[in-house]
């Protein structure tokens, strides 16, 4: 199919039925629990590989989040392609497998090596997040889609929230492998289940031919060239999210190391950050952006976000480390606001080619994020330097949002907040 060709779009939206577009909030919701349950623990048995030495173990565990991230940022495009051509259901099921055998692996693995291989194909087999939201897409009439997509972004968020809190209290009772066993059955016992429940909802008719120009990471960042007024604020969306790298590839071995926290410490922190930011997205962000406009809103999150991360790196007890929560969540106002106003500059046609734009940049900053963060995390925990440092990665991220923030202050003084205002009633 040309890029040029119309899609086509079906008469009326497959009909999925209730147990399938519940199975499809479960798959997300069940991922994200499986995430953030691995989330406080994964450290701690890298750890344990690597005894006595922090240094080792930091860079480790840093090779293990760049891994997870590339293999997500060229696997994404690739199994999207794949469900176009082949369905949904198939993709997604052995999704649900993948990551079953993959947490098993990382359960059983009796080195590094095994260790890391389980990390690498959970950044394969986990690639699925777009596959659901086309599920979604075939299934839910366009006038209903924004909802649909809300209760997808509500399993993640929900998912994530308990997930490292289920994770701290399993790696401290039962050991750091524990976490890895439960996401193991879940994943599977999820695939058993939808293979019974989960329709097709992509018909032979509307399926398109597999071309690898699909499956490239980079071909939707075209977009952003032949239209020159999106380049600043997809620059802006790239370095907010390169900042924000900082937290999960950093932010857990911190706490072991700077407060001697364990995952049962550990897990809870990461659910209040979690919750603190779907407050924010669900009773904060369309009010304030009302009130204020997306421009103000925009910045506002960036500083917000530029002060949680101060706070985070200069805190010198867990009290303080705990102040950081709410002040990060008021992060989660930039986000809508930037998306609203990069979709004001491309035609209704090419909303799909934006979207896609956008999870490409923030492949690259998942990607490169972990290495800048990481890396700067092990170069203070070397010897010769005071504790004090160890929140190096989160004053560095600071200082680039902080520098974000300013740069987009002034890089959309042109943009109209009359019409961003009209668009908040729905964000």
């Amino acid at each position: 199919m040309s890029p040029r060709e119309p899609m086509l779009e079906p008469e009326s939206p497959t009909v999925a039925g209730r147990a399938a577009v519940a199975f499809i909030f479960v798959t997300v919701l069940l991922d994200m629990m499986a995430f953030g349950m691995v989330a406080p623990v994964l450290p701690k048995l890298v750890s344990e590989f690597v005894r006595q030495d922090a240094t080792s173990a930091t860079l480790i565990y840093t090779l293990f989040n760049t891994t997870f991230a590339l293999l997500q940022f060229l696997f994404s495009p690739l199994v999207g392609a794949l469900s176009d051509r082949f369905g949904r259901r198939p993709l997604i099921l052995a999704s649900n497998i993948g990551l079953g055998l993959n947490y098993a692996l990382m359960a059983w693995a009796p080195n590094l090596g095994w260790l890391f291989l389980g990390r690498a194909i959970s950044g394969v087999t986990g690639a699925s997040y777009g596959t659901a939201s086309a599920y979604i897409a075939d299934t839910t009439p366009p006038e209903k889609r924004a909802g649909a997509f809300g209760i997808l972004g509500a399993a993640f968020g929900v998912g994530f929230m308990i997930g490292p809190s289920l994770g701290g209290v399993l790696g401290e009772y039962f050991g750091p492998r524990a976490p890895f066993v439960v996401a193991a059955a879940f994943s599977l016992l999820n695939a058993v289940y939808g293979f019974f429940v989960l329709p097709e909802s992509l018909p032979k008719a509307l399926r398109s031919t597999m071309r690898l120009k699909k499956a490239n990471p980079f071909g939707a960042l075209v977009l952003l060239r032949r239209h020159p007024d999106l380049l600043a604020l997809a620059s802006t969306q790239f370095l907010s999210t390169l900042a924000q790298v900082s937290l999960p590839s950093t932010v857990v071995l911190y706490a072991m190391y700077r407060y001697h926290w364990t995952p049962l410490a550990i897990g809870p922190a990461l659910t209040v950050v979690g919750i603190s930011l779907a407050v924010v997205q669900v009773g904060v962000v369309g009010r304030f952006v009302k009130r204020f406009g997306n421009r103000i809103t925009l910045v506002t999150g960036l500083a917000f976000g530029a002060a949680g991360l101060f706070i985070v790196g200069l805190a010198p007890s867990g009290p303080w480390f705990w102040l950081a929560a709410p002040v990060i969540a008021f992060w989660g106002l930039a986000g809508p606001a930037v998306q609203t106003m990069m979709t004001h500059h491309v035609e209704s046609y090419e909303q799909g080619l934006l979207q896609g734009a956008n999870a490409s940049l923030t492949g690259i900053a998942e990607l490169v994020g972990p290495a800048i963060f990481g890396f700067t995390f092990a170069f203070f925990l070397t010897p010769g330097h005071s504790p004090a440092a160890y929140g190096a990665p989160f004053v560095l991220a600071g200082t680039l949002l902080t520098a974000t923030a300013a740069f987009a202050y002034f890089a959309t003084r042109g943009e109209a907040d009359d019409e961003a205002e009209e668009d908040a009633e729905g964000v």
